[in-house]
């Protein structure tokens, strides 16, 4: 195991790992959650409006400190895939993995041949600190962290299969699209949802693989981490702000008396 990945190794160890959603797209942000010693961030292409050199920023502002940074893919496209480990992402989350050919397709696309198809540009790449890190076209295979969310019915249904396929580290379960997908949109705290999340839970640890999850509410982030999971996001930085933000207004101004956007007269 590289001792260049301190995320990936804690997950093997089994030490549980709390995490922070960072949903603002915004590299000052990020670097500011890092001084809250969360042991991961999670830097979201795929619900946030994130693009590579926004990413890239990100990656630089918390390289400084104990947080490892996790980057969410907007899907497992293989090209995308090939310009987030060349700026140096290591651990990487993958949305929407329903089978066990997509989830070795995803862990194709992050091997170098002949283990897989990430193209060879590493001298040119912050991965390899260009080209100074020597070894790097022998470790990086190893480097990386590679999870896959599961987070359909399908995928629970193929969730034994997912977490057999070599290189794949974790699986995430994604709490918002499984109760859409089990017919409960909106409602991800709905009995039958949460029962299929723990049954999950203790299918992927005993799988040998690393469980995660997200969730704000602190008593559940609690349970999944009793249940066995290893990585739970515990919080949203976007929704941290908004609740805070809310809150002091409402202090202040009566909120009943303002007129919404509909109600404005546009100039």
């Amino acid at each position: 195991m590289p001792a260049d990945n301190a995320f990936k190794a804690a997950l093997v160890s089994g030490r549980a790992q709390v995490g922070f959603w960072l949903s603002m797209a915004d590299p000052y942000m990020a670097e500011v959650s890092a001084t809250a010693h969360f042991d991961w961030l999670l830097i979201d292409g795929e619900h946030a409006p994130n693009d590579l050199r926004s990413t890239l920023a990100s990656l630089q502002a918390v390289a400084a400190h104990r947080s490892q940074p996790v980057v969410r893919v907007v899907q497992g496209d293989a090209a995308l895939i090939k310009q987030l480990l060349d700026i140096g992402a290591k651990n990487l989350l993958v949305p929407m993995v329903d089978t066990p050919e997509q989830a070795h397709a995803v862990v194709s696309a992050t091997r170098y041949p002949p283990l897989g198809v990430r193209g060879v540009g590493s001298a040119v790449g912050r991965a390899s600190q260009w080209s100074a890190r020597t070894d790097y076209l022998q470790i990086a295979d190893d480097e990386i962290c590679l999870l896959l969310q599961a987070e359909t019915v399908t995928a629970l249904d193929n969730l034994d299969a997912i977490c057999a396929v070599d290189g794949v580290d974790g699986v995430f379960i994604g709490p918002a699209d499984l109760a859409a997908s089990m017919g409960h949109r909106g409602d991800p705290g709905h009995p039958e949802v949460q029962a299929a999340i723990e049954q999950a839970i203790h299918a992927i640890v005993a799988s040998g693989k690393a469980a995660g999850t997200l969730t704000s509410d602190p008593k559940l982030a609690r349970r999944y981490l009793d249940l066995g999971c290893t990585f739970v996001a515990v919080g949203v930085d976007l929704l941290l702000f908004a609740s805070a933000a809310r809150k002091l207004a409402a202090a202040f101004i009566d909120t009943a008396q303002v007129p919404g956007p509909a109600s404005r007269t546009a100039y």
